[in-house]
């Protein structure tokens, strides 16, 4: 049985999110490894690692903060999405699954944060 974040929506869509970046990036061109690759795979891990800790948080407005951290790596990761498409990184069906999943994860985690305020 789930318990604690794991619980939440938005942690498991947002996981679902790092995953499908993971494996599509996987097939970027090996000179982007320590460049977008590397930055998508880091904006979409602080998108969750920022939701689980300020889930972890027992003060509200220690929890607001950490969640509009996550916030902002995900805008950041929409930019990644959008560039490696425009580069043709991405195809076209990836990047609606990608764009897809980050607008669920930010109309969850918008709802987290108005939860809380």
């Amino acid at each position: 049985m789930e318990k604690g974040y794991k619980t939440l929506n938005v942690y498991k869509k947002a996981d679902q999110l790092v995953k499908k970046i993971y494996i599509f990036t996987k097939y970027f061109p090996k000179e982007e490894m320590f460049g977008l690759v590397s930055q998508m795979r880091r904006s979409a891990v602080s998108v969750v690692a920022n939701l689980v800790e300020g889930w972890a948080r027992k003060n509200s407005k220690e929890k607001t903060q950490f969640y509009y951290i996550s916030r902002g790596s995900l805008t950041e990761l929409e930019y990644y999405i959008d560039l490696s498409f425009s580069l043709q990184y991405l195809n076209k069906t990836q990047f609606q699954e990608l764009f897809g999943l980050r607008n669920d994860v930010g109309k969850l985690l918008n709802g987290l944060i108005k939860s809380q305020e």
